[in-house]
């Protein structure tokens, strides 16, 4: 097989009965082997001792043999060394202080899922069989995976809405580098439109949020009038609205996925701006209107497929002032309100478009360091890893 990159394919599925109770009860396990597993390397930590994956996994057959927790013995055990592998890398991720220490999976918050590796699946003729499943999942192949292509792990989920699904990784040899051009798009990002790009394009805001925000708000307001607790009245509404989220949710990825496809497809170097979304959130006037727009969705995904063929995203530094600076002439306005949506340049009287002229601006920027390399200022090359977060406090959605 042609070599490629590794890639998952997700589809939805309908478990039998049987199926349904077998992953769910797979689901719990593999939350409880986690927790247990913290707990105890947590315990470790405090008395400043590590605890690796090999001594958890003893811990686990341990575990196993004990009576109070011998039903772990009745789901397979794949997904269960599986856990103590993402625990592993979670803390892995905390001593190269990339991420924060890993915390308890809620059986309320935390998503229900379990991976099995080629070991504890069986895939042929299109057919996905799990371990201590008799009978494989209806899957609705709603696309095709590459020709020949054999799964090497395999993640089964359940979203808040009730919904099954399942992730196939796959080696897929028909993503490949584009040709290269000599194309370049600065691209600023915003609420009145999504996107402003440096030719001029802006691309309309589908306000996914909005569009359903009277209906969401009438199924919260039912669910809150249930009473407390697991009864199957509460149970109905919360996935009524969890139903409603998913739908938001799936229209927003869809046009991201859409949009970014095409502007990796179009350009060579793309230029971004580097913004804390995580920070920007906080404000509670725009916080529904930034997680609408979904401005870190773009990015991760922008940055992947740049990354698959052969693209160059470039993210500017936070000290750059692209919307204030003239990108004509390159002098440097005062303060400017966010309600100023159009200004003129005082020294050389060109006409700006804020946004425009800010995605302009990140294009001049980005081809500096393009060219020059990432010791130029204003702004550096952010090929996924860790940089300068650009501060902006965008205009309030009206």
């Amino acid at each position: 097989m042609a070599t490629g990159v590794k890639r998952a394919f997700k589809y939805r599925f309908y478990p039998t009965d049987a199926q349904a109770a077998e992953l769910s009860r797979t689901f719990g396990c593999v939350r409880k082997v986690y927790n247990m597993a913290l707990a105890a390397r947590t315990e470790a930590w405090a008395r400043q001792e590590r605890v690796n994956y090999n001594q958890t996994s003893a811990l686990l057959t341990a575990w196993k043999k004990t009576e109070e927790l011998a039903y772990l013995n009745e789901v397979s055990s794949v997904p269960l060394q599986q856990a103590l592998r993402h625990l592993q890398s979670a803390f892995a991720n905390f001593f190269a202080k990339r991420a924060k220490y890993p915390r308890i999976k809620a059986k309320k918050t935390s998503r229900a899922s379990a991976e099995y590796t080629s070991s504890a699946f069986r895939f042929r003729d299109g057919r996905l069989t799990l371990a201590k499943m008799a009978d494989p999942l209806d899957i609705v192949w709603s696309r095709s995976l590459p020709d020949g292509a054999t799964p090497t792990t395999v993640t089964v989920s359940r979203d808040s809405a009730g919904r099954w699904f399942v992730s196939l990784l796959c080696e897929d040899p028909r993503v490949k580098p584009l040709a290269a051009t000599d194309t370049a798009v600065g691209i600023d990002v915003g609420l009145d439109h999504l996107l402003t790009l440096s030719t001029g394009e802006k691309i309309t805001n589908p306000r996914h949020e909005r569009r359903d925000r009277e209906r969401l708000a009438k199924a919260q307001r039912e669910l809150s009038r249930k009473a407390k607790g697991e009864g199957a009245n509460r149970r109905k509404a919360r996935q009524k609205v969890a139903k409603i989220h998913a739908r938001i949710a799936d229209r927003r990825r869809d046009v991201l996925h859409k949009l970014t496809t095409r502007l990796v497809r179009e350009n060579q170097t793309l230029v971004i701006e580097d913004l804390t979304v995580r920070n920007m959130v906080k404000d509670r006037s725009l916080a529904r209107a930034i997680s609408d727009a979904a401005w870190a969705q773009f990015r991760s995904m922008l940055e992947y497929k740049a990354a698959w063929y052969g693209r160059e995203v470039i993210a500017v530094d936070r000290f750059f002032p692209s919307s204030k600076l003239c990108s004509a002439c390159g002098s440097l306005a005062e303060a400017m309100a966010l309600h100023v949506r159009t200004w003129t340049c005082g020294s050389c009287g060109t006409a700006h478009d804020r946004d425009v002229n800010a995605a302009n601006n990140l294009l001049a920027a980005g081809l500096a360091v393009s060219v020059c390399g990432t010791g130029v200022r204003p702004q550096r090359r952010t090929p996924g890893g860790q940089s300068a977060m650009k501060q902006k406090t965008p205009r309030r959605e009206p």
